[in-house]
């Protein structure tokens, strides 16, 4: 990090502008993210100075959608992510940076696989012409099948699998974003539930992240030049929410996010 060049810094200053426009708008598009801190700085290193822009990104997020979460899918989720991301701690732990490197790119390509996977089911269910869980209509929903039995073994799956990409990639935003939808979550509780998520886990992931010398007093001077650049990207993303081709923009999120995987994997 005490090497990083003018157009590495802007690299990264857009990529915190994509991080705060993925928070209030199309939570995708933070994998993008992900692949440039990977790319641009040590791998293992990236995650800790991605974690606080994540951190201000999830404020940002719930100051806007705060009324519209689902408390009791969070508190049943929350014990199986605390398991997750003790998973992602001790992995943290032995891995080095290639391996940390190579982690993050698996992850990625998998988190697209189970987006498009994702797609093709809700496409089929709605007879590629209706409403999916996250866009039919802006009602909050609250997500009626969390509390069966099926839900609650969900939950823990998804939870965990959650907690440990979270934790060792910052990526469980796909894992999240898949678990809410497939429990029926509309516009708002999807926004309003995952923006609570989100902050009190990345803020829950800060002493183990110090803990593993992931951050430090480098890594939050960089984080400080950053920062400021989330902000314009979560306004424009709310600004632009309504009005953004969603197919194309998740087309250039998809591709952006494997050849981002690929490199990391390959590279």
């Amino acid at each position: 990090m005490d090497t990083i060049s003018l157009c590495q810094l802007a690299a990264l200053a857009a990529a915190s502008t994509l991080v705060g426009f993925s928070k209030t708008a199309v939570s995708g598009a933070n994998t993008i993210s992900l692949a440039v801190f990977a790319a641009v700085l040590p791998a293992r290193e990236s995650t800790g100075v991605l974690l606080p822009i994540l951190i201000v990104g999830d404020l940002l997020a719930v100051l806007v959608y705060r009324r519209h979460a689902h408390w009791p899918t969070l508190l049943r989720l929350f014990p199986a992510v605390a398991v997750g991301v003790v998973a992602g701690t001790l992995f943290m732990l032995w891995a080095d940076d290639a391996a940390v490197r190579a982690s993050i790119g698996a992850i990625l390509l998998f988190m697209t696989g189970v987006t498009l996977w994702r797609r093709r089911i809700a496409e089929k269910g709605t007879g590629n012409g209706g409403d999916t869980g996250s866009e039919a209509g802006t009602g909050a929903g609250t997500g009626s099948e969390t509390g069966t039995s099926t839900g609650r073994t969900a939950a823990r799956g998804y939870g965990v699998l959650g907690g440990f990409t979270t934790m060792v990639a910052n990526a469980g935003g796909p894992v999240m974003s898949l678990y809410l939808l497939s429990a029926g979550f509309r516009k708002l509780g999807f926004l309003g539930t995952s923006a609570w998520f989100f902050l009190i886990v990345n803020v829950s992931k800060v002493p183990f992240s110090v803990g593993l010398g992931l951050i430090d007093a480098r890594s939050l001077l960089l984080d400080a030049c950053l920062l400021l650049f989330v902000l314009p990207g979560a306004y424009l993303g709310r600004a632009c929410v309504d009005r953004i081709n969603q197919k194309i923009f998740d087309r250039i999120v998809i591709g952006a996010t494997v050849v981002g995987g690929l490199q990391l994997l390959l590279i």
